[in-house]
């Protein structure tokens, strides 16, 4: 299975609400940087961070994803609700970093 194929399985369990689903793509020690935000370290540190994030599973719309080795960029949009549930669209760069088929680094891009 390629990397893109990889992505799209792992987000459709974000979108129907499946967090545990999508954390069985990302290896134990995987490490997400939200650019001027946050970083996040381990599997538990995502699992808590999407249980608060996600109010309700959010929704995505890929535009573009360009696989080159073990990395693959996103670019697209995502919506979120917000904590006076309201969606909010966010436009989105993702730059994933694989190890065996697995989620190992994300780099983040988020503009509101």
């Amino acid at each position: 299975m390629n990397l893109k194929q990889i992505l799209k399985e792992a987000n459709a369990c974000i979108a129907n609400g499946n967090y545990d689903q999508f954390l069985t793509y990302c290896t134990i020690d995987t490490h997400w940087t939200f650019v001027g935000e946050t970083s996040l370290t381990g599997i538990d540190e995502v699992r808590d961070y999407m249980n608060e994030a996600y109010i309700k599973p959010p929704k995505f719309k890929v535009d573009i994803m360009i696989e080159e080795g073990n990395y693959l960029t996103a670019v697209g949009t995502i919506s979120i609700v917000n904590t006076n549930s309201l969606w909010i669209d966010y436009e989105y760069c993702d730059v994933w970093r694989f190890e065996n088929g697995k989620l190992a680094e994300l780099k983040a891009f988020v503009v509101n």
